[in-house]
């Protein structure tokens, strides 16, 4: 089929090695529904414009629905000889309509098909993952909510550094999805632009209006110059970026629950739903999503260095190296979109276990840093020199085998005479996490703010939709 409608050219039947190399209906099928959505939009605009007429526009705009409900319905077979999904469906439209679909192709090339096609998934797709990081803010808000007094150890080199509270570690991964989402919607205003019309590569003789297809297919405008828009990939390249960066928040954060789902932590408890047992040794509860959470960054992570190096040499315009565009960025939206559902469902069921939080904050000496602090407030001694104190005070913590919270006034004092009574409010670890008043700081009071802050602009952005 693809022979006659896309190799004047050619003289001889292509090689079977050659048909299996080239053909991309495999994987591009999935645009059909986007190719579909382009063809109507391209007929209207070349019967508006007078290039073909309304009989031809009527038959053309029948079929095409008729075709997009065959597919969906199971009943359209994709003729295995078609190269790809474009070819499938104006072959199979002219076999409906006779000629009328052979004059679809007017003042189109595939050029600028495909490039419609895709992004128009892409623009798509860039919605609903943003759609589906919103509901992941949502739940960690919820958490957080919940989690505004919970201690931690807010930990630097996965060492017990400060105590924090875990409102204020779940507002930190809520403001990383924060600006994933808004790198989904900056790049879906970036490219927001259409393609259809640019043609091969250097527009077309046929007196179309750009701006018709453009708007019917809700894009801002067309874009500005033909030459680079067939050989534009920077939107796909955009996604896949997105993804990856998403990604690897989700994979940290997923690192994060794997080890306070062990017996070390025992921070958290995922919900039996979202974990495995053992083939062998019946006591075990494996944490299975956030595992293959964290395993599928680096699918996606390849899928965006595939793209970069595919596209680091081609000239302009179109090379048909672009054909390999297309698959890494199908997989990483539906890794994406699974990954963000999957996620969700399973922090929404995760339970926290305070106790053990409030306990490791026993361990690593979390108020030694207010400890130096009251020195330099109470006694206006330089930092450098009660940073010294401080760690004579820990190495004294450390033989007795307690937490500097709990030496006596008289053991501190032995340190530095100078210390006083109201040292032992501040060696405590409520007081230290609440100390941290500044702004964007783990105090209950701040973060409270800081929920409050992220409430507000997702309440902003369903006024803005």
């Amino acid at each position: 089929m693809s022979k006659k409608i896309a190799s004047a050219r050619i003289s001889k039947e292509s090689s079977e090695l050659l048909k299996e190399l080239n053909n991309s209906l495999s994987f591009d099928k999935q645009l059909y529904r986007e190719d579909i959505q382009g063809s109507l939009a391209h007929a209207y605009m070349l019967f508006h414009q007078g290039i073909i007429s309304n009989e031809d526009y009527a038959l053309i705009e029948q079929g095409l629905k008729e075709i997009l409900s065959e597919i969906e319905e199971g009943k359209f077979n994709l003729d295995r000889d078609d190269e790809d999904i474009h070819m499938a469906i104006e072959g199979y439209l002219t076999a409906k309509i006779g000629d009328a679909g052979k004059r679809l192709h007017t003042a189109r090339s595939r050029n600028d098909q495909v490039a419609l096609d895709f992004r128009l998934y892409v623009q798509k797709n860039s919605l609903a993952i943003a759609k589906l990081l919103l509901e992941n803010i949502q739940t960690l808000i919820n958490i957080a909510q919940e989690n505004t007094a919970t201690l931690l150890p807010g930990m630097t080199h996965l060492q017990h550094a400060q105590p924090i509270n875990f409102a204020y570690h779940m507002m930190a991964y809520a403001s990383m999805f924060k600006r994933d989402y808004e790198r989904f919607m900056s790049s879906y205003d970036r490219n927001n632009y259409s393609p259809i019309g640019c043609a091969a590569l250097a527009g077309t003789p046929h007196p179309i209006d750009r701006n018709i297809t453009a708007k019917k297919l809700g894009f801002k405008e067309p874009t500005l110059n033909c030459l680079d828009t067939v050989s534009d990939r920077d939107f796909a390249l955009e996604i896949l970026f997105n993804i990856s960066t998403m990604m690897m928040h989700i994979s940290r954060l997923s690192e994060e629950l794997i080890l306070w789902s062990s017996s070390e932590f025992r921070w958290i408890t995922l919900d039996d739903r979202h974990a495995t047992g053992s083939s062998i040794m019946p006591q075990k509860k494996n944490p299975d999503i956030p595992e293959l959470l964290r395993g599928k960054t680096g699918r996606v992570n390849g899928n965006l260095v595939g793209l970069l190096t595919v596209m680091k040499g081609l000239p302009l315009a179109y090379n048909k190296d672009m054909q390999e565009d297309k698959e890494g960025v199908f997989d990483s939206v539906k890794t994406a979109t699974l990954s963000l559902k999957v996620l969700n469902e399973m922090m929404t069921l995760l339970k926290v276990n305070k106790e053990n939080m409030a306990r490791a904050c026993m361990v690593g000496h979390l108020s030694a840093t207010d400890l130096a602090d009251y020195l330099v407030k109470k006694i206006g001694m330089p930092f450098r020199d009660a940073y010294h104190i401080v760690g004579n005070v820990v190495n004294m913590a450390e033989e007795q085998g307690v937490d500097i919270s709990q030496l006596a006034l008289e053991q501190l004092q032995s340190i530095e005479p100078r210390i006083g009574i109201d040292v032992l409010d501040v060696l405590d670890n409520n007081a230290s996490m609440n100390a941290r008043t500044s702004k964007g700081g783990t105090a209950t009071i701040r973060v409270l703010e800081q929920i409050e802050t992220m409430k507000s602009w997702m309440e902003n952005l369903k006024n803005d939709i």
